[in-house]
């Protein structure tokens, strides 16, 4: 028996001299493999059974490289002169890849300076320079970090999205400061109150009216002056705060847009749309109302603290006296919260992925009466989304009252020590009755700012998720330097590209040159790879080797969106939005006029069936055009592609969801429509794609024959078992149907002609 790779060292290298250490579970063609990647102080050792042990010395300007594509991972040791090594290997191991890609620049590092090696230069991070465990890469500090639930400050990153409003924000800052004083000055007028009039008059002294006016007048100038600063405070500050949760939701929605379509392959419809809908709004809720007040009571018990002390410092520290205790608390109970409503998060995800799934597909949950099934689903994650809830309820729910207690014990303890001070002449009732007044203040937005609490981590959690949308980086990115403005006559050149999926290779060393002009049929068996190039092609998924062309130019330099707009793309499932006739045909084009629309529809052979809509070209398809038939959305689609007159139309089964006279309409409209125009179409009939140029046969992601209809069929090769297979399978069908259609016209036999009797 072999040993494991993970157990072996190059010869004559110690244990201790191996810096990192990686698992590399795929070999060059992408199949699974056993090998081991370790990195020296001077070298980088790459072991696989077949080839045994290799070594790349390294050099001060060497670098790297990682990168992900589709579940796989590559590293790449690049130089001055190009990629000089590639390992290959599944996403699980990223972690220690970015750990020895870590270690690889501090190796490196040292190489540059010229200084040497320090006695404890293996055993720190280089990323935040702790010392290393023993035998090991893993820094404990950094695991942490990476393991710890969202955190409070992740708000502060909103600050990207207030900056715009910063000078409102302001203004209403100076509104919570003026109103918060004003609400503070009734307090300190009862001290006049009690101490020079109600006392005095009680003991039978006479009293200034005219003084007692001015008091009062003070209380009721400060009130309204507290609600018109708080009413001005709020108003501005809830606009604000719509607006930055606006600003969030639009740049999350129009980032997710931007993404891959690896990323949505990997997400759930209802998970996504409950951080875009409810986790803004639950944002919005929390800047408009539950920060403001947060401010409002941090500004309270700043400045109440300041008057109670400024009135009697022992008095004032009595006071306090429960606040270490209360914040301990928070401390405490914040950090339970902070990872329960991250889990609450996920399950609500759950919950809203029940509804994504069964309302678009209610059809099919009809069809095989499934309704039970669904409703079990639903309960269930209703079940686990309530049990979560109760366990953070049962938390919040101790906490709660026991801060009302302690504010209450507090309360009694002032009352006790002014009445002892008071007994001592040290103070007078109208200190204490206005220290009561301030303290019922004080404690009143303590306790609000304990429940805050619930709602901040709550804030805090959604804000994660967001930003956990806004942080993820397209596959497919856009260039540093953009060729602006091209000129493109349809040219696709595909040069020796190669494609994985997950850990599938789907394309492999395919090249191929397409004309501009040229009409392109894609013929295979399923799971052959047509699909995966024409999604190549549009540039939904970047190629992991290799390169595609448009006209000579690397696609990879045109901004997406430039790029596209020259490719009409009719897929297999043709989807409609909810909206009219005219709307759907004019998606990619939004400006078109209504006879460019009747145009686009005429050579789809739409019209005439549109006209007979109720509305016309007016008529509302229904969710997802479900007020049509398959071949009616499918003309809609055509159409909707050949409105923006692209140079490249690319066909993905577009008539697989046709009857075959309406596919014969549709063939000869496209007959016309490729004129002048490159079109690469795949075709479930090969009958189809007579008439193509040329057509390109495909086998597990290669490309197999390449010619014409007559010429393949000579060769009696793939693309002729192929057609065979297919013209044998249609002639039983149309045998079983004359079958069927003779057996319904003979006469049925008699239960007299039987013998049966009744």
């Amino acid at each position: 028996m072999q040993p494991s790779p993970t157990s072996l060292l190059p010869p004559d290298l110690p244990t201790e001299d191996v810096v990192a250490r990686l698992t590399i579970d795929l070999n060059a063609q992408g199949r699974f493999d056993e090998g081991q990647l370790l990195l020296t102080r001077s070298a980088l050792w790459y072991y696989n059974r077949d080839a045994g042990w290799q070594r790349h010395d390294l050099e001060p300007d060497l670098q790297l490289l990682h990168t992900d594509q589709a579940g796989v991972a590559t590293l790449d040791l690049a130089g001055p002169e190009g990629v000089r090594a590639r390992w290959r290997f599944t996403l699980a191991h990223t972690a220690a890849a970015l750990r020895l890609q870590r270690q690889f620049v501090s190796v490196t590092q040292v190489l540059r300076s010229g200084d040497g090696w320090a006695d404890d230069a293996q055993t720190r991070c280089p990323t935040c320079g702790a010392a290393l465990p023993p035998d090991s890469d893993e820094c404990e500090a950094c695991e942490r970090q990476l393991s710890q639930p969202p955190s409070t400050w992740v708000l502060l990153r909103l600050w990207r999205f207030a900056r715009p409003y910063r000078w409102q924000l302001l203004a209403g800052f100076l509104l919570t400061l003026a109103s918060t004083a004003a609400t503070l000055v009734p307090p300190y007028l009862t001290i006049p109150l009690m101490d020079d009039v109600l006392i005095p008059f009680q003991n039978g002294q006479q009293i200034d009216a005219s003084y007692v006016m001015l008091l009062l007048g003070g209380l009721l100038g400060a009130g309204l002056l507290a609600w018109g600063l708080g009413w001005a405070r709020t108003w501005l500050l809830a606009l604000v705060s719509e607006r930055i949760a606006a600003d969030l939701r639009t740049s999350a929605f129009e980032h997710l847009l931007g993404l891959s379509l690896d990323y949505f392959g990997a997400k759930r419809t209802g998970d996504l749309i409950a951080r875009i809908g409810s986790e803004t709004d639950r944002l919005s809720v929390f800047l408009s109302l539950h920060a403001l007040d947060f401010a409002t009571d941090v500004l309270m018990l700043g400045m109440t603290t300041v008057i109670l002390f400024s009135i009697n410092p022992w008095l004032a520290l009595v006071t306090l006296l429960p606040l270490p205790l209360i914040a301990w608390m928070i401390h405490l109970v914040r950090d339970r919260l902070r990872t329960g409503f991250e889990k609450i998060d996920r399950v609500w995800g759950d919950v809203t992925n029940v509804l994504a799934d069964t309302i678009p597909g209610i059809r099919v949950v009809k069809a095989f009466a499934q309704e039970r099934r669904e409703a079990t689903r639903f309960r269930e994650a209703n079940q686990l989304n309530l049990a979560v809830n109760d366990r953070i309820n049962k938390t919040w729910s101790l906490f709660t009252p026991t801060v009302t207690l302690l504010t209450d014990v507090g309360l009694l303890v002032v009352w006790a020590f002014g009445i002892w001070q008071i007994s001592k002449g040290d103070i007078t009732v109208g200190v204490l009755t206005a220290f009561i007044a301030y303290i019922g203040r004080f404690y009143g937005r303590l306790d609000s700012m304990s429940r805050i609490v619930s709602v901040t981590q709550k804030a805090a959690a959604g804000a994660k998720r967001i930003f956990d949308i806004l942080d993820h980086v397209s596959n497919v990115p856009e260039p540093t330097d953009p060729v602006r403005d091209p000129v493109v006559r349809g040219g696709v050149t595909i040069e020796n590209i190669a494609f994985r999926y997950g850990n599938r290779a789907i394309i492999k060393g395919l090249s191929l040159d397409i004309r501009p002009g040229e009409m392109i049929g894609l013929v295979g068996h399923s799971g052959s790879g047509k699909s995966t190039l024409v999604n190549l092609i549009c540039r939904f998924y970047d190629v992991t080797d290799g390169r595609i062309l448009l006209d000579g130019t690397d696609v990879r330099r045109f901004r997406v969106a430039d790029y596209r707009q020259h490719i009409g793309l009719v897929l297999q499932e043709p989807f409609l939005f909810f909206g009219t006739v005219a709307e759907n045909i004019a998606y990619g084009k939004p400006g078109a006029t209504r006879e460019e629309i009747v145009a686009a529809a005429r050579a789809a052979h739409a019209h005439d069936f549109i006209l007979r809509l109720p509305q016309g070209y007016d008529s509302l398809v229904g969710e997802r055009g479900q007020g049509l038939s398959g071949g009616e959305r499918q003309r809609i689609s055509i159409a909707r592609a050949l409105l923006i007159d692209p140079k490249i139309l690319i066909l993905d089964e577009a008539t697989s969801a046709v009857d075959t006279e309406t596919e014969k309409e549709i063939q000869k409209a496209l007959d016309n429509l490729v004129q002048g125009r490159t079109t690469i179409a795949i075709a479930h009939r090969l009958s189809t794609l007579r008439k193509a140029d040329r057509l390109v046969v495909m086998d597990r992601g290669e490309v197999v024959e390449v010619g014409p209809h007559e010429d393949l069929m000579a060769r009696q090769g793939h693309y002729w078992r192929l057609y065979e297979a297919q013209a044998r399978h249609a002639a039983a069908e149309d045998a079983e149907h004359d079958a069927n259609v003779l057996a319904h016209r003979l006469p049925q036999p008699s239960a007299h002609t039987t013998g049966v009797s009744a």
